[in-house]
This record gives C-alpha cells, sequence and structure tokens, in this order.
C-alpha cells in the first residue's frame, strides 16, 4: 500500500485510540481464574491479540485437545501457565514465527512447580503438550532478564497454587513497569500479591474475585502519533493532537513515550478526555545534534518508534536493552536496520543489546517498499515517514489488526 500523508498548515486532529491489549488480556486471564464470573471487561481491546486470547480460555473450557495462538506471544506465554494448573491435556501451539520464539525459562519455572508439559518438536520452544494440574507452589527463582511475560504468567495462576508463590528474580529485570501492571491488576481481581524488596515477589494463596474492570486506552499505540507530531513540526506544521482515553497516572510502561518527546518538541497536556499534544516548527530541536542514549529496557514496544523518528529528525542515537526485540513477532533490531537503509540511515548493533545510528547516510531508494515482517510495530512506526517520501510503500499494511485495527483509518482521517 501506498502511503500518501498530507497534514495541514495547521494541523489539528481528534483521535480515539484502541483499549490497551496488555492490559486486556491480562484481565482476560484473570477474569478466567475467578471461580464464578458474572461481569464484563469494559473497554476490552478489539484486536488480533485479545481475539486469540479470548479463543484459547474458550477453547480450553470447551475441552478442545489443541489450542493455535497464531502469532500472540502474549497468549502463548500466558495460556501456558494457565493451562497447567487447568485440568486435561491440551497442545498449544501457534504460528510458524511463534515456533521459533523461545518459551524454555516459563516451562523450566513452570516444572519446578509440579507442571507436567512437553516439548513436541524442538526442546525449548513450541508446540507443548500441557497435562494440567493442581500445582504446589513455594518459592521460586527464574531469570528475569528475558521476558517480563514468563514473570507475569506466573503471577497471575500464583493465588491458585497451594502454597502461593515467592518469585526470587535473577539479573536484569526487563519491563518491571509490566510486572507491576500485572500486580496491579491481580489486586483489583482480590488477590495479596506485592514486591517484598527489589527482587522478591510473594502472593499468597487465595481465590480471585470476580470485578468491573474498564481497560484504558493504549500508550504504545499512541507512540505512533507523537512521532508523527514531531516529524510533522520539523516539517514547518503546527500540530494540535487529542489523544483520547490515556491518562497520565497509567501504569503502562510506555507512558514514558510522553517524557521521551518532550525534548523533540512535543509537549503533553492532559485533559478529562485524554492527552493533547502540541508541536511547531519553533519546538523542534536544531542541528547539529548531541547523540542520544536511551535505556529502552522497561519500554521495548516503543523502540521502533523512537528509532525511525530519531533518524528522520536527523538525530544520532544509541538505544540500549534491546535484547528482547530480538525474539518478537520478528527480530526486530534487524528489521529496522534493514527497512532504515531502504530510507537512507546506515544503523548498527555492536551486540545483542544496542542498536545506534551515528549520522551516517547512503541513497533512498527511489521507491521505498517497507517490509514488515508480520509486524503491526514495523507499520505504523514507519507510516510517518510518508510524510517525508512521497512514495512510500508500507508491505502488508493488515498487520496493524494485531495491536490497532483502526490505525488506517485515524491515519487518513487527518489527512486534509
Amino acid at each position: 500500500m501506498e502511503i500518501a500523508l498530507k497534514v495541514p498548515q495547521r494541523w489539528k486532529a481528534e483521535i480515539t485510540l484502541p483499549a490497551s491489549k496488555s492490559i486486556s488480556n491480562r484481565a482476560l486471564l484473570l477474569q478466567a481464574l475467578c471461580p464464578v464470573t458474572t461481569r464484563h471487561i469494559e473497554n476490552q481491546a478489539i484486536c488480533d491479540d485479545t481475539t486469540h486470547m479470548t479463543m484459547g480460555i474458550t477453547a480450553k473450557k470447551l475441552h478442545e485437545p489443541l489450542i493455535d495462538i497464531g502469532a500472540t506471544g502474549t497468549a502463548m506465554r500466558f495460556l501456558t501457565a494457565y493451562l497447567a494448573i487447568t485440568e486435561g491435556e491440551t497442545t498449544l501451539t501457534g504460528s510458524e514465527r511463534m515456533k521459533q520464539r523461545p518459551i524454555g525459562t516459563l516451562v523450566e519455572a513452570l516444572r519446578e512447580l509440579g507442571a507436567d508439559i512437553t516439548y513436541i518438536n524442538k526442546e525449548g520452544f513450541p508446540p507443548l503438550r500441557i497435562r494440567g494440574k493442581r500445582l504446589r507452589g513455594g518459592e521460586l527463582e527464574i531469570e528475569a532478564g528475558i521476558s517480563s511475560q514468563y514473570i507475569s504468567a506466573l503471577l497471575m495462576i500464583a493465588p491458585r497454587l497451594a502454597e502461593g508463590l515467592t518469585l526470587c528474580l535473577k539479573g536484569d529485570i526487563a519491563s518491571r513497569t509490566y510486572i507491576d501492571l500485572t500486580l496491579d491488576l491481580m489486586n483489583k481481581y482480590g488477590a495479596k500479591a506485592e514486591w517484598t524488596d527489589e527482587r522478591t515477589i510473594h502472593v499468597a494463596p487465595g481465590a480471585y474475585e470476580d470485578t468491573c474492570l474498564s481497560v484504558e486506552s493504549d500508550w504504545s499505540a499512541a507512540s505512533y502519533w507523537y512521532e508523527l507530531a514531531a516529524i510533522a513540526a520539523h516539517r514547518g506544521h503546527e500540530v494540535e493532537l487529542s489523544l483520547h482515553g490515556l491518562t497520565e497516572e497509567s501504569r503502562q510502561g510506555d507512558r514514558v513515550v510522553a517524557q521521551l518527546f518532550e525534548p523533540l518538541g512535543v509537549k503533553t497536556t492532559y485533559t478529562d478526555k485524554g492527552a493533547t499534544l502540541t508541536a511547531t516548527p519553533s519546538s523542534t530541536p536544531k542541528g547539529p545534534h548531541t547523540a542520544v542514549v536511551l535505556d529502552m529496557t522497561h519500554c521495548p514496544d516503543i523502540a521502533q518508534t523512537m528509532a525511525v523518528t530519531f533518524c528522520l529528525l536527523d538525530v544520532p542515537y544509541t538505544l540500549n536493552g534491546i535484547h528482547s526485540l530480538r525474539i518478537k513477532e520478528t527480530d526486530r533490531v534487524g528489521a529496522l536496520i534493514a527497512e532504515l537503509r531502504k530510507l537512507g540511515y546506515i544503523l548498527r548493533s555492536e551486540d545483542n543489546n544496542t542498536l545506534s545510528w551515528d549520522g551516517t547516510q547512503c541513497a533512498a531508494d527511489e521507491r521505498p517498499r517497507i517490509a514488515t515482517y508480520d509486524d503491526h510495530r514495523m507499520a505504523m512506526a514507519f507510516a510517518p515517514a510518508a510524510l517525508y517520501y512521497d512514495h512510500l510503500d508500507i508491505a502488508h499494511p493488515e498487520v496493524v489488526t494485531k495491536s490497532y485495527p483502526t490505525f488506517w483509518e485515524d491515519l487518513y482521517q487527518t489527512d486534509y
């Protein structure tokens, strides 16, 4: 799909963002763990990820022997834990890419708690055969630097374990804000879960209680509008974008995007509707620029947004703490290097944890065609580049349905 964006000199728009899929998928699992459920999750995200999560939970309740969660990593991690404590034998599988994404750390942790899980093909990777039963719980150590979803999966089933769970986190803690989000939601559903020190979480045994929950808008989705605001202002436009449903006190880790874009000229003001972004040509930073160094350990989902934005604003940068990007929907580090080169930017990754651009450029493709690698964030992070390139193609634009199905409609409603 060729993207052609033309915004007015004074660009003003209102956007209703999708609900957070991170909150929605956690709420769906917590609700499934409630003994009795009579209430609905309000403003639940409607996207591929929540669809697969819902289908997986429903399939288990119907005693179906096979659950295919497609490309939904969250569902793979959360359902692995859920199936381990739910009676019956189930095969859990996913897309070809999902079968390449490691899950060994979570499986080994569940086995230590007494789970019966076997690998069907390759050791350490889906598909899995899971025979659910009551697990004992107790104290467990787990490597915390690979994926916070492993930790969240263990935490959410912890009240259902006979002894509860004391989880000791080893090494660097990745995406700690997502762990905090999980604990907050667990406590809203009646669990007793808390940090006892910087590396230990205790969850008491007990039962969840059905509750009313309204899901807030997605800060990850907001990041692409911050990117658009910064780039449009850099191109000489005055921008005012109202993003409905965001809250300043959100526990979503990607709320840090408001702070990250402030030095890039985008100001955030909170209202009763959400967040209003304003940017002007005079507010954008002027070159030459000192290289920016960011730690993305706790907000890896906006790494693509930041990488593309910095390049288009001609700001050299180094992103640290990005090792988890290698095992996402695609190898996001490799994908960024390949696709930004098509736009004329030469990026480097010296190790598994760093991505940098020192200002080195090459000739851009005459008609850049951005491959999306079945990754929704590649499509959305590169879309704003159409403000710079007259003929920009986004391959397989439909991948946005994973998290933001109305992204293209929202984008073009602002094209005056």
